[in-house]
Protein backbone atom coordinates (compact mmCIF):
# COMPACT_ATOMS: atom_id res chain seq x y z
CA UNK A 1 0.00 0.00 0.00
CA UNK A 2 3.14 2.42 0.86
CA UNK A 3 4.70 1.18 -2.53
CA UNK A 4 1.21 2.50 -4.44
CA UNK A 5 1.21 5.63 -2.38
CA UNK A 6 4.64 6.49 -3.30
CA UNK A 7 3.91 6.23 -6.78
CA UNK A 8 1.20 8.50 -6.93
CA UNK A 9 3.61 10.40 -5.42
CA UNK A 10 5.81 10.51 -8.02
CA UNK A 11 3.54 10.69 -11.04
CA UNK A 12 1.79 13.73 -9.59
CA UNK A 13 5.32 15.78 -8.96
CA UNK A 14 6.75 14.67 -12.31
CA UNK A 15 3.34 16.12 -13.77
CA UNK A 16 4.28 18.98 -11.77
CA UNK A 17 7.80 19.64 -13.10
CA UNK A 18 6.49 19.22 -16.47
CA UNK A 19 4.31 22.36 -16.23
CA UNK A 20 6.57 24.21 -13.94
CA UNK A 21 9.33 23.85 -15.94
CA UNK A 22 7.28 26.04 -18.93
CA UNK A 23 5.95 28.58 -16.03
CA UNK A 24 9.50 28.92 -14.56
CA UNK A 25 11.20 30.44 -17.62
CA UNK A 26 8.34 32.91 -17.90
CA UNK A 27 8.87 34.23 -14.60
CA UNK A 28 9.18 38.00 -14.33
CA UNK A 29 8.02 37.75 -18.03
CA UNK A 30 4.91 38.44 -20.16
CA UNK A 31 2.81 35.43 -21.59
CA UNK A 32 4.26 35.00 -25.54
CA UNK A 33 1.89 35.66 -28.35
CA UNK A 34 1.83 32.87 -30.81
CA UNK A 35 3.25 33.62 -34.63
CA UNK A 36 0.90 34.08 -37.69
CA UNK A 37 0.57 30.48 -38.60
CA UNK A 38 -1.49 28.76 -41.25
CA UNK A 39 -4.92 29.05 -40.51
CA UNK A 40 -6.06 25.48 -41.69
CA UNK A 41 -3.42 23.84 -39.14
CA UNK A 42 -4.39 25.95 -36.09
CA UNK A 43 -7.62 24.87 -36.73
CA UNK A 44 -6.96 21.28 -35.97
CA UNK A 45 -9.02 19.86 -38.69
CA UNK A 46 -7.28 19.65 -41.65
CA UNK A 47 -8.70 19.67 -45.34
CA UNK A 48 -12.22 18.93 -45.03
CA UNK A 49 -13.39 15.17 -46.48
CA UNK A 50 -17.50 15.35 -46.12
CA UNK A 51 -18.85 13.72 -48.89
CA UNK A 52 -20.60 16.10 -51.38
CA UNK A 53 -21.43 16.69 -54.96
CA UNK A 54 -19.69 18.44 -57.32
CA UNK A 55 -21.65 21.46 -58.55
CA UNK A 56 -21.07 22.85 -62.01
CA UNK A 57 -18.32 25.23 -62.43
CA UNK A 58 -18.95 29.14 -62.65
CA UNK A 59 -19.96 31.20 -65.99
CA UNK A 60 -17.41 33.44 -67.09
CA UNK A 61 -16.47 36.50 -65.02
CA UNK A 62 -17.80 38.66 -68.01
CA UNK A 63 -20.08 38.12 -71.00
CA UNK A 64 -19.12 39.52 -74.57
CA UNK A 65 -20.09 43.29 -75.07
CA UNK A 66 -21.54 43.32 -71.38
CA UNK A 67 -20.58 44.76 -67.80
CA UNK A 68 -22.57 42.35 -66.10
CA UNK A 69 -20.64 39.86 -63.56
CA UNK A 70 -23.14 36.78 -63.68
CA UNK A 71 -21.10 35.38 -60.07
CA UNK A 72 -21.58 38.89 -58.64
CA UNK A 73 -24.85 40.22 -57.05
CA UNK A 74 -23.95 43.62 -58.06
CA UNK A 75 -23.59 45.80 -60.51
CA UNK A 76 -19.99 46.86 -59.70
CA UNK A 77 -18.42 43.74 -58.19
CA UNK A 78 -18.84 41.54 -55.02
CA UNK A 79 -16.31 42.13 -52.31
CA UNK A 80 -17.92 38.68 -50.26
CA UNK A 81 -14.97 36.15 -49.84
CA UNK A 82 -14.89 33.50 -52.17
CA UNK A 83 -11.55 32.23 -52.78
CA UNK A 84 -8.70 30.35 -50.66
CA UNK A 85 -7.27 33.25 -48.63
CA UNK A 86 -10.01 35.85 -48.48
CA UNK A 87 -11.34 37.26 -45.40
CA UNK A 88 -14.68 38.09 -44.22
CA UNK A 89 -15.75 38.94 -40.66
CA UNK A 90 -17.57 36.80 -37.99
CA UNK A 91 -19.98 38.37 -35.96
CA UNK A 92 -19.68 35.77 -32.51
CA UNK A 93 -22.98 36.80 -30.21
CA UNK A 94 -23.87 33.98 -27.59
CA UNK A 95 -26.43 34.76 -24.80
CA UNK A 96 -26.63 31.30 -23.42
CA UNK A 97 -28.07 30.47 -19.75
CA UNK A 98 -29.23 27.07 -18.54
CA UNK A 99 -30.95 25.84 -14.70
CA UNK A 100 -31.77 22.55 -13.78
CA UNK A 101 -33.00 21.29 -10.83
CA UNK A 102 -33.14 17.81 -10.25
CA UNK A 103 -34.54 15.19 -7.06
CA UNK A 104 -33.89 11.73 -6.95
CA UNK A 105 -35.39 9.50 -4.76
CA UNK A 106 -35.20 5.96 -4.35
CA UNK A 107 -36.46 3.01 -1.80
CA UNK A 108 -35.87 -0.90 -1.91
CA UNK A 109 -37.28 -3.48 0.12
CA UNK A 110 -36.70 -6.95 -0.53
CA UNK A 111 -37.63 -10.19 2.15
CA UNK A 112 -36.90 -14.14 0.90
CA UNK A 113 -38.78 -17.04 3.22
CA UNK A 114 -38.16 -20.92 2.55
CA UNK A 115 -38.79 -24.20 4.24
CA UNK A 116 -38.35 -27.96 3.86
CA UNK A 117 -40.74 -30.09 5.57
CA UNK A 118 -42.75 -31.74 3.04
CA UNK A 119 -40.94 -32.98 -0.64
CA UNK A 120 -43.59 -35.10 -2.84
CA UNK A 121 -45.56 -36.49 0.32
CA UNK A 122 -42.68 -37.27 2.11
CA UNK A 123 -42.46 -35.32 5.44
CA UNK A 124 -38.24 -34.21 5.88
CA UNK A 125 -38.58 -33.05 9.13
CA UNK A 126 -37.00 -36.69 10.63
CA UNK A 127 -34.36 -36.12 8.95
CA UNK A 128 -32.78 -32.68 10.19
CA UNK A 129 -32.06 -32.61 13.92
CA UNK A 130 -33.35 -30.38 16.93
CA UNK A 131 -30.91 -27.55 16.34
CA UNK A 132 -32.74 -27.13 12.95
CA UNK A 133 -36.54 -25.74 11.95
CA UNK A 134 -37.22 -26.94 8.76
CA UNK A 135 -40.44 -24.55 8.61
CA UNK A 136 -38.21 -21.42 9.21
CA UNK A 137 -35.04 -22.71 6.95
CA UNK A 138 -33.91 -19.54 5.39
CA UNK A 139 -34.90 -16.06 6.02
CA UNK A 140 -32.87 -13.39 4.12
CA UNK A 141 -34.41 -9.53 3.95
CA UNK A 142 -32.62 -6.14 2.77
CA UNK A 143 -33.71 -2.87 2.17
CA UNK A 144 -31.89 0.30 0.85
CA UNK A 145 -32.78 3.65 0.46
CA UNK A 146 -30.58 6.55 -1.74
CA UNK A 147 -32.13 10.58 -1.50
CA UNK A 148 -29.83 13.07 -3.88
CA UNK A 149 -30.58 16.27 -5.04
CA UNK A 150 -28.66 18.74 -7.61
CA UNK A 151 -28.81 22.58 -9.20
CA UNK A 152 -27.78 23.39 -11.85
CA UNK A 153 -27.40 27.50 -12.61
CA UNK A 154 -25.09 28.37 -15.58
CA UNK A 155 -24.80 32.07 -17.76
CA UNK A 156 -22.79 32.38 -20.19
CA UNK A 157 -22.66 36.33 -22.37
CA UNK A 158 -19.62 36.47 -25.63
CA UNK A 159 -19.81 39.33 -28.02
CA UNK A 160 -16.83 39.58 -29.99
CA UNK A 161 -15.67 39.73 -33.61
CA UNK A 162 -13.19 38.29 -35.24
CA UNK A 163 -11.49 37.63 -39.28
CA UNK A 164 -11.35 34.45 -40.78
CA UNK A 165 -9.73 33.35 -43.52
CA UNK A 166 -11.12 31.15 -46.25
CA UNK A 167 -8.85 27.88 -46.15
CA UNK A 168 -10.55 25.48 -48.30
CA UNK A 169 -13.64 25.86 -50.57
CA UNK A 170 -15.49 22.67 -51.05
CA UNK A 171 -16.35 20.58 -54.44
CA UNK A 172 -20.91 22.31 -53.64
CA UNK A 173 -19.09 25.95 -53.16
CA UNK A 174 -19.08 26.09 -49.44
CA UNK A 175 -16.15 27.77 -48.08
CA UNK A 176 -14.11 26.33 -44.70
CA UNK A 177 -13.14 29.41 -42.47
CA UNK A 178 -10.48 29.36 -39.83
CA UNK A 179 -9.49 32.29 -37.88
CA UNK A 180 -7.47 33.43 -34.88
CA UNK A 181 -7.34 36.18 -32.56
CA UNK A 182 -5.08 36.92 -30.09
CA UNK A 183 -5.23 39.93 -27.34
CA UNK A 184 -2.76 40.77 -24.26
CA UNK A 185 -3.55 42.80 -22.40
CA UNK A 186 -0.74 43.51 -19.21
CA UNK A 187 -0.13 40.00 -18.37
CA UNK A 188 -2.82 37.82 -19.45
CA UNK A 189 -3.26 36.83 -23.26
CA UNK A 190 -6.87 36.16 -24.56
CA UNK A 191 -7.20 33.88 -27.31
CA UNK A 192 -9.98 33.14 -29.24
CA UNK A 193 -10.49 31.06 -32.28
CA UNK A 194 -12.81 29.91 -34.76
CA UNK A 195 -13.44 27.22 -37.36
CA UNK A 196 -16.11 26.26 -39.51
CA UNK A 197 -17.79 25.60 -42.65
CA UNK A 198 -20.39 28.29 -44.03
CA UNK A 199 -22.27 28.65 -47.07
CA UNK A 200 -21.24 31.67 -49.76
CA UNK A 201 -25.07 32.67 -49.52
CA UNK A 202 -25.10 33.17 -46.25
CA UNK A 203 -22.58 36.01 -46.17
CA UNK A 204 -24.00 39.67 -46.10
CA UNK A 205 -23.20 42.26 -48.57
CA UNK A 206 -20.55 43.92 -45.92
CA UNK A 207 -18.22 40.28 -45.99
CA UNK A 208 -19.92 39.89 -42.83
CA UNK A 209 -21.32 36.45 -41.73
CA UNK A 210 -23.03 35.67 -37.71
CA UNK A 211 -21.06 32.54 -36.14
CA UNK A 212 -25.39 30.74 -36.07
CA UNK A 213 -24.76 30.54 -39.98
CA UNK A 214 -21.41 28.37 -39.60
CA UNK A 215 -22.02 24.85 -39.98
CA UNK A 216 -19.71 22.48 -37.60
CA UNK A 217 -18.65 25.76 -35.92
CA UNK A 218 -15.95 25.02 -33.59
CA UNK A 219 -15.54 28.86 -31.15
CA UNK A 220 -13.04 28.27 -28.36
CA UNK A 221 -12.26 31.61 -25.86
CA UNK A 222 -10.41 31.68 -23.40
CA UNK A 223 -6.86 32.69 -22.13
CA UNK A 224 -3.13 31.90 -20.60
CA UNK A 225 -1.37 34.03 -18.17
CA UNK A 226 -1.38 34.93 -13.96
CA UNK A 227 -5.30 35.35 -13.80
CA UNK A 228 -6.04 31.72 -15.44
CA UNK A 229 -2.77 30.20 -13.45
CA UNK A 230 -4.83 31.27 -10.70
CA UNK A 231 -8.10 29.93 -11.80
CA UNK A 232 -6.91 26.29 -12.29
CA UNK A 233 -6.49 23.30 -9.87
CA UNK A 234 -3.10 22.62 -9.00
CA UNK A 235 -2.24 18.80 -10.43
CA UNK A 236 -2.20 17.27 -7.25
CA UNK A 237 -6.00 18.54 -6.79
CA UNK A 238 -7.07 17.22 -10.29
CA UNK A 239 -5.24 14.23 -9.59
CA UNK A 240 -7.15 13.87 -6.35
CA UNK A 241 -10.04 14.78 -8.04
CA UNK A 242 -10.01 11.85 -10.44
CA UNK A 243 -8.87 9.14 -8.89
CA UNK A 244 -10.85 9.47 -5.39
CA UNK A 245 -13.74 7.19 -5.73
CA UNK A 246 -16.34 9.21 -3.37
Amino acid sequence: MIRKIAVIIIAALALQACGATTRLSQVGQTPPMRPIENPAVLAGTGPSQIPMPIMPGRLPATQTNSLWNANSPTFFGDPRAARIGDILTVNIDISDSAQINNTTSRSRTAAEDSDLTQFFGLDLTQFFNDNIDPSALTSLGSASSTSGTGTVNRGESISLTVAAIVTQVLPNGNLVLAGRQEVRVNNEVRELLISGIARPQDIGSDNTISHTQIAEARISYGGRGHISEVQRPSYGQELYNILMPF
